[in-house]
């Protein structure tokens, strides 16, 4: 996944229910304490989509919550 691609939400949470779809804005890996470790995970933030528009809604998720659309 990178910027700029739409995404299908794979889990509900407050307010957003699954299956919602966004749009990818940007990215940030959290790394671990050890400076030559691999990045733990990564947070991917998505503005969400409703009825056809951008409503401005900015949320974080985990690679495992999403899943790119074609």
């Amino acid at each position: 996944m990178q910027l700029g691609d739409l995404v299908r939400i794979t889990r509900a949470s407050i307010g957003i229910p699954k299956d919602s779809i966004g749009l990818i804005v940007r990215t940030r890996e959290h790394d671990a304490t050890d400076a030559d470790a691999d990045p733990v995970y990564t947070l991917w933030h998505i503005q969400l989509i409703t009825k056809t528009k951008l409503n401005g809604t900015v949320r974080r998720y985990l690679t495992q919550d999403l899943r790119k659309l074609k």
